[in-house]
C-alpha cells in the first residue's frame, strides 16, 4: 500500500462532508459568471473562448475557437491530423446533435492488414507509424460545426486566429506537458519531423521553456483562408499521404477527398429524473454510459458514501457488466448491427444489476443478451451560456503524439486511431475500409427534470472516458456535490475481469475493506491522469449562475463572465 494512500486518510464516512466544506474554486481550477463559462484543458484555450463570448458568440463559436488553441497549447492530444465527436444542444433546438468526425479507416485497408507471416500481429504496428494512421476528420468536423450550428459573426479566420498567436509567439511548457514530452521521447526521436518542434536541439523542453510552431501556424492560416479544402485537397493534403505512405501506411488523397462528417441522433437515457444525452457509435461511451447509470439507478447509491467500499463494489461490478457488453456488441452502425435498445433498456439494466452480489465481487463478466430488450491521450472542453446552449467537443489523435508521424513542412501530428480496431479478423469491431474505429469518448449534456440545460462534461482517458463521466455525473446528481468537487472526487476503474484500479485519495480503509470483499486492488497515483480529465459546465438555476469545473489531472481550467 503506497505511503501516500496511508496518510492522505480520507474516512469514509466523513468523506462528503469534506468534499462540503470545500471552496468551489480549489487549486484555482473552477470558475463562475452569469453570462457564460468555458471549461477546456488549458487555461489559454479557455481565454480564447471566453473572449469570443464576450463578443458575441454562441457556445459553438467559443468551443470551436477553444478547440483550434488546443491544437497548438497541449499539441500531443488532437489537431488538425485527429478527429473526435461534438455534441450540441442549442436554446431553440428541440433535440441535441451528435457532429461525428471520428477518423475513418483508408479504403486500402484489410482485416489482415497487421498480421504477419506467423499471423501474429506485428509489433507497434497498429499505434506507431504510417499503417497506424486513419482518415482524419478533426477539421471538416469543426468547420461543419460552424456553418450549422455557429452564430454567423466570426469568419472561420476570426477562429483560428487565436492559436495561430499561440503558435507564433510559443506555447508554455507546463509540468504536465514536459513529462509527456519526456514520455514520449523515443517516439518524437524516430520520428525526426517531431523532434524538430518538440525537442530543444534534441533535448525534452523543460518546464518553464516556450516552442513555437510557425508551420502550424500556416497550416491554420490555410485553413481559415480556404476552409476544409485547405487539408483535404492540394498542398498540405498530398504532404499528408506522402509522409504517412513513407513511413509505410495506406492514406491516400481519394480517401482524404471521401471524407465524410456524420451527423447523428444522440443516445438518450434517464437517471433519477435527469435526461441524459451522449454519443452513439462509433463511439462506445454514451451508450454504455447510460447503461451503467441505469444499473446504477437499481440501487441506493445516495446511502454508500462516495468513496467508501460499498460505493467502490457497486461500480466496479457495474464496470464489470458493462465492459463484456462493450466487448461482445460494440462497432460502428454503418457496419454492424448493435442492440442500442437493448443495452440502453432500464429492464435490461435491472436484469443485470440482479447478478450484482453486495458482499462479494464476481470473478468476471460475461456478455448478456440485450436483444431481447430491443424494441424496434484525448482532451475535452465545456461551453454553456445564459441562455442554456451548450456544446462538448471531444477529440483526440489517440496515443500522446499519435502516430509520431509529423508532416513535414505543416506542423500536422497524424492520429493512431486505428489502434483502436481490433488487430485480427472475425470481431464486430475488426478493420474495414470506410469503417470507423470503436471509441469511448462521451461528449455529455444533462438536462434537470424540468427539461432545462443543466450540465455538459466530457473527458479524455480512453476506456476510462465514459466511466469517469457517469461517476462524476453521480457525484452531482447523487451526493449533491458542486461540479468542481465532483471533478476532485477520487476515481476508480474495472475492467470486465481483473484489479479494482483506485486513485490514491480513497481512504486506506476503503481499500482493505475491499480487499476483505474478495477484490484485487491496484493503487495508482493520488491525481492520476489515468482516470481522465473532466470539464464540465453545471447551471445553478436557483442563483442564477452558471459554474464550470476543470481537472487538476489535466492541465485544466474554467474562465467565465
Amino acid at each position: 500500500m503506497k505511503k501516500s494512500v496511508m496518510t492522505l486518510v480520507l474516512l469514509a464516512a466523513g468523506l462528503a462532508a469534506v468534499f462540503a466544506q470545500t471552496p468551489v474554486n480549489l487549486y484555482g481550477r473552477g470558475a463562475q459568471g452569469v453570462n457564460g463559462v468555458v471549461a477546456a484543458a488549458k487555461p489559454e484555450a479557455s481565454e480564447v473562448g471566453l473572449e469570443i463570448l464576450k463578443k458575441g458568440g454562441n457556445a459553438v463559436d467559443a468551443a470551436i475557437a477553444a478547440a483550434f488553441a488546443l491544437h497548438v497549447l497541449e499539441p500531443n492530444a488532437s489537431g488538425v491530423g485527429g478527429g473526435g465527436f461534438m455534441i450540441v444542444k442549442m436554446a431553440n433546438m428541440a433535440n441535441p446533435v451528435v457532429v461525428d468526425f471520428r477518423e475513418t479507416a483508408p479504403l486500402a485497408s484489410t482485416d489482415k492488414m497487421y498480421l504477419g507471416a506467423d499471423g501474429k500481429v506485428i509489433p507497434k504496428s497498429t499505434y506507431e507509424g504510417g499503417l497506424s494512421v486513419g482518415v482524419p476528420g478533426e477539421v471538416k468536423g469543426l468547420l461543419y460545426a460552424l456553418e450549422h450550428f455557429g452564430s454567423g459573426k466570426f469568419s472561420r479566420m476570426d477562429l483560428v486566429q487565436p492559436a495561430i498567436s499561440w503558435a507564433l509567439k510559443g506555447v508554455p511548457v507546463t509540468v504536465n506537458l514536459a513529462q509527456i514530452i519526456k514520455d514520449n521521447f523515443d517516439k518524437l526521436v524516430f520520428y525526426e519531423n517531431g523532434a524538430k518542434i518538440y525537442l530543444d536541439e534534441g533535448l525534452p523542453y523543460e518546464v518553464g521553456d516556450t516552442f513555437t510552431n510557425p508551420d502550424y501556424a500556416n497550416t491554420l492560416a490555410q485553413i481559415g483562408i480556404y476552409g476544409e479544402d485547405a487539408i483535404y485537397k492540394g498542398k498540405i493534403a498530398q504532404a499528408m499521404v506522402d509522409e504517412v505512405r513513407k513511413r509505410g501506411g495506406i492514406l491516400s488523397m481519394e480517401d482524404l477527398d471521401k471524407y465524410e462528417v456524420k451527423v447523428r441522433e444522440p443516445v438518450v437515457g434517464e437517471y433519477r429524473g435527469y435526461k441524459i444525452y451522449s454519443v452513439p457509435p462509433a463511439s462506445s461511451g454514451g451508450t454504455h454510459l447510460i447503461q451503467m447509470l441505469n444499473i446504477m439507478e437499481n440501487f441506493p447509491v445516495a446511502k454508500t458514501v462516495q468513496g467508501s467500499a460499498a460505493n467502490a463494489h457497486l461500480w466496479a461490478e457495474t464496470l464489470k457488466l458493462t465492459f463484456a457488453d462493450r466487448s461482445k456488441y460494440m462497432a460502428d452502425t454503418d457496419f454492424v448491427k448493435v442492440p442500442l435498445a437493448g443495452l440502453t433498456s432500464k429492464a435490461y439494466a435491472k436484469a443485470l444489476a440482479a447478478k450484482i452480489d453486495l458482499a462479494k465481487p464476481m470473478p468476471s463478466a460475461t456478455a448478456g443478451d440485450p436483444s431481447k430488450y430491443e424494441s424496434g491521450s484525448t482532451t475535452s472542453l465545456s461551453v454553456m451560456d445564459k441562455d442554456g446552449n451548450m456544446v462538448n467537443i471531444t477529440k483526440t489523435i489517440n496515443y500522446f503524439f499519435g502516430s509520431g508521424v509529423v508532416v513535414p513542412g505543416t506542423g500536422i501530428i497524424m492520429n493512431d486511431e486505428m489502434d483502436d480496431f481490433v488487430p485480427t479478423p472475425g470481431s464486430a469491431n475488426s478493420v474495414q475500409p470506410g469503417k470507423r474505429p470503436l471509441s469511448s469518448i462521451s461528449p455529455t449534456l444533462v438536462l434537470d427534470p424540468q427539461g432545462r440545460s443543466f450540465m455538459v462534461l466530457g473527458s479524455p482517458g480512453a476506456t476510462r472516458i465514459f466511466p469517469t463521466v457517469a461517476q462524476v455525473i453521480s457525484n452531482v446528481i447523487d451526493f449533491g456535490m458542486p461540479i468542481q468537487e465532483a471533478i476532485l472526487a477520487p476515481r476508480l476503474f474495472q475492467m470486465a475481469s481483473g484489479a479494482l484500479n483506485l486513485e490514491g485519495r480513497y481512504s486506506i480503509n476503503t481499500y482493505e475493506a475491499l480487499k476483505k470483499l474478495g477484490h484485487t486492488v491496484t493503487v495508482r497515483g493520488d491525481w492520476d491522469s489515468y482516470f481522465g480529465g473532466v470539464h464540465a459546465v453545471l447551471y445553478d438555476y436557483d442563483a442564477g449562475i452558471l459554474y464550470g469545473g476543470a481537472d487538476p489531472r489535466r492541465d485544466g481550467q474554467a474562465a467565465a463572465f
